[in-house]
């Protein structure tokens, strides 16, 4: 084990990494498009984004040299008090994009403190108009971060039972076409839900569950038609990965809030944003001490994640990007009914660029603590492809720059993997 491993080892507690005294993280040295490269010489393909993040490739040297320029003019500012080009063409720019009814956005550091801003705005919402509404509504299966409140509103599974007794109370519903609309009525009636919170058409990190906008479309009128503010959790929808820009684009009803980070600088920087309707906005507009809406980040609207954004839009609005979107989900739409067929496959499912399948076993149990993640991901990057799974699911949610070669290989990866367990 070479000095730099031995340090990772002894220094660094990495994220959602139980501990292998067999095993140590695997040093890169550097990364292009969507390869990544280690100290021993080897290549993987990037094939899930760097963590769904990475929308156009490691390096990528229209967005070095946007940072760049802006790194010689001002690298952060306090943004209370203060504000600059890039945070206020940002704001202009997503807004635009995301289109009516939305008229204002919160920056904050990444998507966790970013739903912690749906929520408390929500609840607050409430409380600047008077009324007492606090109750959350959420998905069963749903993820939405590691803070407190984001926890809260998802699953009570492995990644928060060690919190549980301290995370406030949640209603839960199940994902269509499974919803009992008879409890969700019953829910809704109470009149004390402040608001729903929901991953829309791709639950993520729940294991890419897939659902259908018309279904969804259906919980959003009632919820609307009792008063309920709704929270598009798009950390990970966002950014053309269900074939639209924005997955709400694919709804009738438009959500009160939406929620972005992840590929929103196109796997640079850390930002977040919590963008919402004039509604929302017009609660805020108070002299009222009470009614001010006391939350921050020290890296607030931080001007070179702002510059990276900007630069990852630029970049995403061009036709050749939109191209190479479309010519993933067509690849993957050909791959689908191959992977279907396969005898250790169930559940084969596509999403615009996302395409995820169950790995059948004859092992039960908790889908994410599943004893195949570990052996899938052995075998994939042996093979020279980075894939995560989300237990005994499989996915891939690459960065639009992925050449058919390069895809190839994954998809032949794959298949090869299943054909060895």
């Amino acid at each position: 084990m070479s000095s730099l491993h031995e340090k990772d080892h002894r220094y660094i507690l990495h994220p959602f990494s139980p501990y292998r005294h067999d095993k140590h993280n695997i040093a890169l040295t550097g990364g292009k498009g969507t390869q990544l490269y280690d100290d021993q010489g080897k290549s993987y393909i990037d094939a899930i984004g760097s963590w769904w993040v990475n929308l156009h490739g490691h390096s990528n040297p229209y967005i070095n040299k946007r940072i760049a320029q802006q790194m010689e003019e001002l690298e952060h500012v306090i943004f209370a008090g203060f504000t600059h080009a890039p945070a206020v063409n940002l704001a202009e720019k997503l807004i635009e994009h995301l289109g009516k009814p939305y008229s204002q956005i919160f920056f904050s550091d990444n998507g966790s403190t970013a739903i912690e801003v749906a929520l408390k705005m929500s609840i607050q919402y409430w409380s600047n108009l008077g009324e007492r509404r606090t109750k959350i509504l959420a998905f069963k299966n749903g993820y939405h971060g590691d803070t407190f409140g984001a926890m809260s509103v998802s699953e009570r599974d492995v990644f928060t039972q060690a919190f549980n007794e301290h995370l406030f109370y949640v209603e839960y519903i199940d994902l269509p076409p499974e919803t009992d609309f008879y409890q969700l009525r019953n829910i809704l009636e109470s009149q004390t839900v402040a608001a729903f919170i929901f991953e829309p058409l791709v639950q993520g990190a729940g294991g890419m569950r897939m659902y259908d906008a018309a279904q969804l479309d259906h919980i959003l009128s009632l919820c609307q038609s009792h008063g309920v503010l709704t929270i598009a959790d798009e950390v990970m929808t966002g950014f053309y990965r269900t074939g639209t820009l924005f997955a709400v684009h694919q709804l009738i009803h438009n959500p009160d809030f939406i929620v972005l980070s992840k590929g929103l600088t196109g796997g640079y920087f850390p930002l977040g944003v919590t963008s919402y309707t004039e509604k929302i906005a017009a609660v805020f507009r108070s002299t009222l001490p009470s009614h001010t809406f006391y939350h921050g980040h020290s890296f607030t609207a931080n001007p070179l994640s702002c510059t990276a954004a900007l630069a990852s839009l630029d970049l995403l609005l061009m036709p050749e990007t939109k191209e190479k979107i479309r010519h993933i989900e067509a690849r993957h739409q050909m791959f689908l009914p191959r992977i279907s067929k396969h005898r250790n496959v169930k559940d084969a499912r596509q999403k615009g660029v996302i395409l995820a399948f169950d790995v059948s076993t004859p092992h039960d149990g908790y889908f994410y603590t599943h004893p195949i993640k570990d052996l899938l991901y052995d075998k994939m990057m042996n093979q020279g492809v980075l894939m995560r799974p989300l237990g005994n699911v499989l996915y891939i949610l690459p960065p639009y720059c992925i050449t058919d070669d390069e895809l190839d290989q994954v998809y032949d990866a794959i298949i090869h993997t299943l054909d060895s367990i």
